[in-house]
């Protein structure tokens, strides 16, 4: 135990104390504030945007510049401020291995505490050891847990660079997404008719039902597609007939026109099944997140392979089917990967990380930057 927590002292401290500030989907302001008083400590350069007042949170998106050599290209990194419920009193444990859990009544917050933890840790040995880097963006964004909300209305004018490294995702130290999905969220409505079931049964129109009918009677999705129905309500009591029935699901595609058809196909199927038994559907969407696939040939990819290498770690590129801050980067043209950061076991309270894992990861982010 004494030589783990001498070998990796800093980082250990660093992680301790940021997993146990609450920090909510939307209320990041006690957390922003502590990460924005660590960077203005290192030298960086930092900016709050308003994104709090567009999204209703506490907390804008924390912008952090560290200056270097400009002959060559800027760099962003970024880790999201939040973390999922049951997030409040965090308490961070970590044993003899390094093995880091929470107390085991909350989350641990290693999503994505583990990569605000690394890129603190990676900025601070820049500092001391003067080694030539590139210009470094940051982007702490706030609500990325909720669709990546913050970073969708983040203030892009400040931001340079052509390459992002998001660290965000499970898995070994090593792996990194380069693709990810479209995500849409949907309700139904389903309108019937209601009787009194014991006496006028038939002369009402059971909502229920025809959500019945129409889950029964979607397509299988599309090749690379996921749909599901996550959620239903509906009726009043039992002896009368239901005449609403609201459901609510997603899909997900790493194709985007392909998830627009799986959601014109669920709605015409809840259109089509409650028109057969007189009933009503009114069917709604939105886009949460667009599909972005970065190119293995992309120097953004090559160059995380080639850092893989240097550190000693095996590459490992696949797409996922999780969303993330760098959705939204795609978006304005920013071409990135999402990499793992030694979170495991996410929006659980088995979460756990790994010291030596965040230790492995500073080193692969220092040769990203590198000069």
């Amino acid at each position: 135990m004494i030589e783990i927590m001498t070998k990796h002292k800093r980082l250990w401290e660093t992680f301790h104390a940021l997993t146990a500030i609450d920090s909510p989907s939307f209320g990041e302001r006690k957390f922003c504030d502590e990460l924005k008083k660590r960077l203005i400590a290192l030298g960086v350069e930092v900016y709050e945007d308003n994104a709090g007042d567009k999204i209703g949170g506490d907390s804008g998106n924390l912008y952090g510049y560290l200056p270097g050599d400009t002959a060559l290209p800027p760099v962003l990194l970024s880790a999201h401020m939040d973390t999922v419920e049951p997030g409040k009193g965090k308490r961070a444990i970590v044993d003899s291995s390094g093995l880091i859990t929470s107390a085991g009544d909350t989350v641990l917050g290693a999503d994505d505490v583990a990569g605000i933890t690394i890129i603190l840790e990676a900025i601070t040995r820049l500092r001391e050891n003067g080694r030539p880097h590139r210009p470094v963006e940051l982007l702490f964004p706030a609500a990325e847990e909720k669709y990546g909300v913050g970073s969708a209305v983040a203030d892009y004018s400040r931001v340079a660079s052509k390459e992002a490294y998001t660290l965000d995702l499970c898995g070994s130290i090593g792996e990194a997404a380069n693709a990810a999905p479209t995500i849409i969220a949907f309700e139904v409505s389903v309108k019937g008719k209601a009787a009194h079931a014991g006496f006028v049964a038939k002369e009402g129109i059971h909502a229920i039902n025809a959500v019945a009918g129409a889950i029964a009677a979607l397509p299988e999705p599309l090749e690379g597609t996921i749909c599901n129905i996550g959620q239903i309500s509906g009726g009043i009591a039992n002896n009368i007939v239901p005449d609403l029935c609201r459901v609510s699901g997603e899909i997900r595609s790493l194709f985007h026109d392909k998830a627009l058809a799986q959601w014109e196909a669920v709605k015409n199927t809840f259109e089509r099944e409650a028109a057969r038994v007189g009933a009503i559907a009114a069917a709604n969407m939105r886009v949460e997140t667009t599909a972005y696939t970065t190119p293995l040939e992309a120097r953004v990819v090559q160059r995380f392979k080639a850092a893989c290498a240097k550190v000693g770690v095996t590459d490992y590129i696949h797409a996922t089917m999780g969303g993330s801050d760098n959705n939204n980067f795609a978006l304005r043209g920013i071409e990135g990967i999402v990499i793992a950061c030694s979170m495991h076991d996410v929006h659980s309270t088995r979460e756990y990380s790994r010291l030596g894992e965040l230790q492995q990861c500073v080193e692969l982010v220092l040769e990203l930057v590198k000069g």
